[in-house]
């Protein structure tokens, strides 16, 4: 998972995240990674508009966002 949020990290995307809290809630989250530390990472969550910390171990899944593009014809 570290790898997964480096690479979105050095290439600027922006995730959705699966992440259980300490107390087992499960939440859905767009972010874009700011920071990756050993056990932690920080970034900025779009859900609560404002920068958090997270635990690597805590994350269940990420999926990078693809942007749609829209043509024009």
């Amino acid at each position: 998972m570290r790898v997964e949020l480096m690479k979105s990290m050095n290439r600027h995307y922006v995730l959705e995240m699966m992440y259980i809290s300490k107390d087992g809630t499960i939440s859905k989250r767009r972010i874009e990674v700011l920071q990756v530390g050993e056990v932690s990472f920080r970034v900025y969550c779009y859900l609560r508009k404002s920068n958090r910390t997270f635990t690597i171990d805590n994350v269940l899944a990420l999926v990078p966002v693809i942007p749609s593009e829209r043509m024009v014809i």
